[in-house]
């Protein structure tokens, strides 16, 4: 429908919802080897420091899967609805893995590196699917999506938290039960945007050239060092909370994990509704900023009085 107002058109209005919904679904295949991880030390004698593996196995296929997806296209080549349903299976079967087929550490790696591959086409490919429909207020939609990958981020931990009692794989398999019904959600119900763009053939030479612009060089460089440290502290609140109050049960941490995380939520969604009022700019700016100087405070924690 056209606005009269804009002469844009006016997406349906459960179209945010379903996309913010699915990227929350998505999403919550993240953490969810973290949220179990204990569990996964006692059934297969994970090592102590399991915990920097699963994670960093888990950024690595994201890192390799946003290469790969963009190096072929795919959410230009095929319908980006398409491309997120493909991912969310396929991620949630490798995710459901851990517990079904997994014989060691080195399976439980592999497992949490391909379903870090297909997130790839979840979060980013989401944000897409956002752009494609909404030209007005993208920074608002976007502002709820990444809170999206926020609690989607934090889910585990509350499902760990509400499945204390009932084996761990019931986390591995609600949480990839959520990530298929997100994807089929999306292929159902959220079609082709009506700003969608075809792209252009990749350009190896491009990268180089784009990080000579200094205001894109800027941008990147501060959201690799905010995602570096934002996932760090993501993957240590647990760890946290044991140092800093041993008296907590699992079930009891797993849930204040999830606040301490989901929490953050919030602040994604005001900063999306503060950038239509002041700039993405100065909002960027003034989040990585704080976030920066928290993360610089964050050993303190361990200072604190019980």
């Amino acid at each position: 429908m056209l606005c009269p107002m804009t002469n844009q058109l006016t997406p349906p209005q459960y179209t945010l919802p379903v996309i913010i919904f699915a990227q929350f679904t998505g999403t919550s295949l993240w953490f969810a080897g973290n949220a179990v991880l204990p569990d996964l030390q006692t059934a297969y004698g994970l090592p102590g420091g399991a915990l920097g593996g699963l994670t960093s196995a888990v950024q690595l296929g994201f890192i390799a899967g946003t290469l790969l997806y963009a190096i072929l296209m795919l959410a230009d080549r095929f319908s980006p609805s398409q491309v997120f349903l493909f991912s969310a299976m396929l991620g949630a079967l490798f995710n459901l893995g851990i517990g079904a087929v997994t014989e060691g550490y080195a399976s439980i790696l592999a497992l949490r590196f391909l379903t870090g591959l297909f997130l790839a086409g979840i979060y980013p490919v989401g944000m897409k699917i956002a752009a494609d429909w909404y030209a007005a207020d993208l920074g608002k939609a976007l502002g709820y999506l990444v809170g999206a990958l926020v609690l989607g981020t934090a889910f585990p931990h509350l499902l760990r938290f509400s499945a204390a009692e009932v084996p761990w794989q019931r986390v591995m398999q609600g949480t990839s039960f959520l990530a298929v019904m997100g994807g089929l959600m999306i292929q159902w119900l959220i079609p082709d945007g009506p700003y969608r763009q075809s792209g252009t053939a990749f350009k190896p030479a491009a990268i180089v050239a784009i990080f000579r612009i200094p205001d894109f060089r800027a941008a990147a460089l501060g959201y690799f060092g905010h995602m570096w440290e934002l996932y760090a502290f993501w993957t240590f609140v647990p760890v946290i909370l044991l140092a800093r109050f041993p008296e907590l049960s699992p079930a009891s941490t797993a849930l204040f994990a999830f606040g301490a995380i989901g929490v953050g939520a919030l602040g994604c969604i005001l900063g999306g509704y503060w950038s239509l009022r002041t700039g993405s700019a100065k909002v960027a700016y003034a989040m990585l900023l704080i976030s920066g100087l928290l993360c610089l405070a964050s050993p303190l924690l361990f200072q604190l009085p019980g």
